[in-house]
Formats: structure tokens, sequence, C-alpha cells
């Protein structure tokens, strides 16, 4: 176990002076030392708790899911009895419920068979998700199960944080922590964002972009009560200008095109008002339908609606067959990369509303750090009498091995980009001296070996190869642990593992494969009689 081929022994040096090397950044990033900019600076990431920054909670609506999911029964079923040639009529969606009455009383059977497949199980509950009854022998009434709610609650806050976590990467920041709590709620968490108002306003808007007809039949006066012809629904104008002083207009409630289907959203500006406008592009699918809207309704306005309001009602003079769009509605350019930004994350699933809001400063992350390095620094030091006292010139190996083991797990983290938490700097210092307990071990075992009589190159030896199963073992286990609450932590927990990991790795290079390295080098040099421990 003493023998060190010179390739060996460049390779082992040459990735510690790597690794410590790329510590080198987050030191100075520390200290305010600024360096060259044409040098690599890879550097470890402050969390919401070390560089301060901002904490927001949302909560999404139940109630919002249920009705979204009668709104898409509603048109299912429209369009699956269409298909059959079956003809209904009397159709509500209040009440929590579906309705409808089908005219030929002998086709009800026909109206089962064709709506039950658009029925599903409720995950492993064993139920279904829809309830269908009638009533006075031709009246359907379709009822979602609370099994079916809480199914789909739970696929669309899966959904909002994806689509939340798409939004926030799309503001460049760096390491955000984006989880659910509970059923409805989820937490965000941005370190470095001082002013949340930003956050709160891109997470706010759902983006649910629309593209509906104008019902033209609607009368001025109907629609400024409320009233819209069957079929049709009231949409109030984002602004007044857009409307020309008309507060809402009467758009069609099916037949339209979802923003579901866009590939991408860019702000650019008009090349005729140079005024900021979102140019958009749907996919093929989504192509088709517009196309398809466009070219049999020319001549006639079409409302572009978001998040329930109109941003404009232009006339379709023309078809529009490229697959391409342009959303126009008054727009600055904040506001329009905004919309940009949100219509490429997708659309929302349901409303998230900011329930609670903090800021963390960074005075508070500093003071953190700086109690963390005291901590540190004196735990080191105590460690490094003891070692040197008590193991002579086998203690100043481990003393520089523990030097080496700091700068390595720093190197590494900033070189894969992880996150330093509150919590890292404790894993950070416990590291510490699980890294001289591995040497600890060995110089114990070499000083029984010793005692039974071997010589000092097989007692070295011995030493290492027996202590090295004992470090193994332990730090195995140790690395199962930190495994287990990376998976199923959240992330304070995981910056705790994610650190715990690393370390364990590095202690075991430094404190028994480089001391080894440095301890047959010296023998081979000196070939002592005798060793002082």
């Amino acid at each position: 176990m003493l023998e060190f081929p010179r390739w060996k022994v460049i390779w082992l040096w040459a990735l510690t002076i790597v690794c410590a090397l790329a510590a080198v950044p987050s030191l100075t990033s520390m200290t305010n030392i600024q360096l060259p900019a044409s040098l690599p600076q890879p550097k470890v990431n402050l969390g919401l708790d070390l560089a301060g920054g901002s904490h927001i909670l949302l909560e999404a609506d139940p109630s919002q899911v249920r009705q979204q999911r009668i709104e898409g029964m509603d048109e299912s079923v429209r369009g699956k009895l269409k298909a059959e040639n079956i003809r209904i009529s009397d159709i509500s969606n209040n009440n929590g419920s579906l309705s409808f009455l089908v005219e030929d009383p002998s086709k009800v059977d026909a109206v089962r068979e064709a709506i039950l497949p658009l029925t599903n199980g409720a995950g492993l509950t064993g139920k279904r998700d829809w309830t269908i009854t009638v009533a006075d022998g031709n009246r359907f009434v379709l009822t979602p199960t609370q099994e079916g709610i809480d199914q789909a609650v739970s696929q669309a806050m899966d959904t909002a944080v994806e689509v939340v976590r798409k939004r926030i990467d799309a503001l460049g920041t760096k390491e955000p922590t984006i989880i659910r709590q509970g059923a409805q709620r989820i937490v965000v968490q941005v370190p470095g964002l001082q002013d949340p108002q930003q956050l709160k306003n891109l997470l706010g808007q759902t983006a649910k972009l629309e593209f509906k007809l104008v019902d033209t039949t609607a009368l001025p006066s109907d629609v400024a009560r409320g009233v819209a012809p069957p079929g049709s629904e009231i949409v109030p104008y984002a602004t007044a200008s857009e409307g020309g002083g008309v507060a809402s207009i009467a758009v069609k409630r099916l037949g339209g095109i979802r923003g579901d289907e866009l590939t991408n959203a860019q702000m650019t500006n008009n090349q005729q008002t140079n005024e900021p406008v979102v140019n958009i592009t749907f996919n093929t699918e989504g192509g088709k339908k517009f196309a398809n809207l466009t070219t049999q309704n020319v001549g006639k306005p079409f409302a572009i609606i978001l998040d329930g309001k109109v941003l404009s009602a232009p006339n379709i003079n023309e078809p529009i067959l490229g697959g391409s769009a342009v959303i126009s509605g008054r727009f600055t350019a904040e506001s329009a990369n905004a919309l940009a930004i949100s219509l490429r994350s997708g659309a929302l699933p349901v409303d998230l509303k900011v329930v609670e809001e903090r800021t963390v400063g960074p005075d508070l992350g500093a003071d953190s750090i700086r109690k963390g390095m005291i901590a540190m620094g004196v735990g080191t030091l105590a460690l490094a009498v003891f070692i040197l006292a008590t193991y002579g010139r086998f203690g100043v190996y481990a003393c520089l091995a523990l030097v080496l083991n700091v700068l390595m797990i720093l190197g590494i983290m900033g070189i894969i980009g992880t996150t330093l938490t509150l919590p890292g700097i404790a894993g950070f210092v416990l590291t510490i001296g699980a890294a001289v307990d591995a040497n600890v071990l060995i110089n114990e075992r070499i000083r029984e070996e010793r005692h039974r009589g071997r010589r000092v190159v097989a007692a070295v030896e011995m030493g290492y190869k027996e202590a090295s199963r004992a470090i193994f073992d332990a730090n195995i286990t140790n690395v199962i642990a930190a495994v287990l609450m990376f998976a199923f932590g959240s992330g304070p927990v995981k910056g705790f593992a994610v650190v715990l990991m690393i370390g364990i790795a590095t202690s075991v290079f430094t404190a028994v494969t480089l001391t080894r390295l440095w301890v047959a080098q010296w023998l081979r040099r000196a070939r002592p009689a005798e060793l002082n421990l």
C-alpha cells in the first residue's frame, strides 16, 4: 500500500491542486478581492439564509380546479355527442355539476356509452373521477367526485411548480428553492433578490392566453348590463382605451384557441409605431387551428384574452397561415418582457395568490457566515493543536490534509455550482472533525502494530491497510444517510447533505490517500528506525 508510481503521484497532486485552486474565487469573493476577469471563477452560491433574498408563499384555490374540470367536461361532452349526431339542450354547468337534456329519450343509453370513456379512475382510490346519473328519464347530471378533485388539484400543483420554476429560471436567478407545501401551497425562495415585487408580479400572472371570436349579435346595452347571448360570455377589457371606452365585450365561450399550444414568445417592437409587442409562435397543431380560425372568419373580430381580460379585439383581415401572431396592448418594455416569459413558461393551471412574503437581509447572512467561519477556525485550531501534540510528524501530515480538505470542498462546490446554506456550514464544521477522525484511526493502528513488534515500514503499511476498512465502512454509512437526506429533505436539509457528501469524499481522499503518499515518500527518503507516535 506504500507503493506510488510516478504517474499516480502526478495524478493525485494535479487533482488536489485543481480542486484547491477552484476554491480561490469563493475565498476572494468573501474578502471583496477582485480576480482578473480572464480567469475562470467558479464560485459557491450562497443560499437565502446567507445571501439574503425573498421568501414567498403561494396558495391555490381548489374551487377553481373544480370549475375548470366542469368547463372542460362541458366542451368534451358537446364535441363527443356532436360527433355521434346526438342532439342535447338545456346545458348548465352551475352548482358544481354539468347537466344537459337529451332531446331523444331513446338515445339515453347511447349517450351514456359515449360519455363514459370521458371519465377515468381517480388514482388508486378505486373510484371514478366523475359520477354520471340520469334524472327524469333523459337528463344527465355529471358531478366531479372528491377523489377526482383531489387528484386534479395535485396534478395542477405539480404543473404549477414546474411553471414557477421556469419563470424564475428565466430571470437568471441562482439556485432558487421551489417546493410544494401541503396540498395547495408552494414555497418560493430566491437568494439575492431583495425586491420581491418583480417576483410577485411574475408569479401572480396566470398567463392563460385565449383567442375567441367576438359575438357580434350581442347588443351593447345587454353587454353593458352583463347579459350575454346563449353560448357566449362577457369579458372585460384590460384597459378602457383598448375598448374605445367600452368596458366589456361578448365572446363565444367555445371554439377558440388556447395558449398552451405556443412554442415561443418574444418581446419585440412594432416596426411602424415602435411600441413593445409580443410575437408568439404556435406548434404544428396550434398553427393549424389558428389558420382554420382565421380562414373561416375573415372580416370578423376576434378577441385576444389574457387572464380573463381582453387585450385587444382586432378584425381578421386575412387568413393567418404562418403559425405566428402578434399581441399588442399598450405594453411597456418591462411588461411585454414579463408577458413573454410567462407565455414561454406556460400558463399556470390555477391562480396563485401570495399569502406570505418576507425579505431576508444580506446583513443577517454575512453575520451567519462570520460566525460560521469563526466556529470553523476555532475548531480547526483546536484539532490542529491536539493532533500535533499527540502524533508529531504524522500530526503535521494530518493538519496539512485538513487544510487541503477544506479547500477541496469549497473548490468542488464551486465547480459543480452548489449552494451553501447555514446548515451547509454546519456540515462543513462536522466534516473537519470527521477528517481528523480518519487520521486518528490510522495513527492509533500504527501504534498498535509497533507495540506488536512490527518494523516501521510494515507497521505503517499494516496500519493504513487495517484502518482503511473501518474508515470506508463508517463513511459509506454516512454517505447513505446523506443521500437519503438529499432525496427526501427540503432546501436547507439538502444543503447540509450536499456538503456532507462532498466532505466525506474529500476527507477520505486527503486523510487516507494523500497522507499515505506523504508518509511513503518520507519513509523512502529518511528510512527511520523509530516512529514518534
